[in-house]
């Protein structure tokens, strides 16, 4: 598994594609904590009052552009 920043889900990263990043307001209050990429799909998690749950999932057959968390 490997940390992402964001994940772009779309064949035109401009014009038509959905973007998720940490730290962004979804969801009525929910804020997203972790992508997380796994063998065969990425997964999104969110975050309201200290509760993590499962958001979204995106397999790899899909066009995806991702951005890596650059902590060292």
């Amino acid at each position: 598994m490997k940390l992402v920043r964001k994940i772009s889900i779309g064949r035109d990263y401009k014009t038509d594609a959905m973007h998720y990043s940490i730290g962004q307001e979804v969801y009525g209050g929910h804020v997203i904590s972790n992508i997380i990429e796994e063998e065969d799909k990425y997964s999104i998690y969110i975050k309201k009052n200290e509760e993590i749950v499962p958001w979204k999932d995106f397999n790899k057959n899909m066009a995806i552009s991702v951005e890596y968390n650059l902590d060292y």
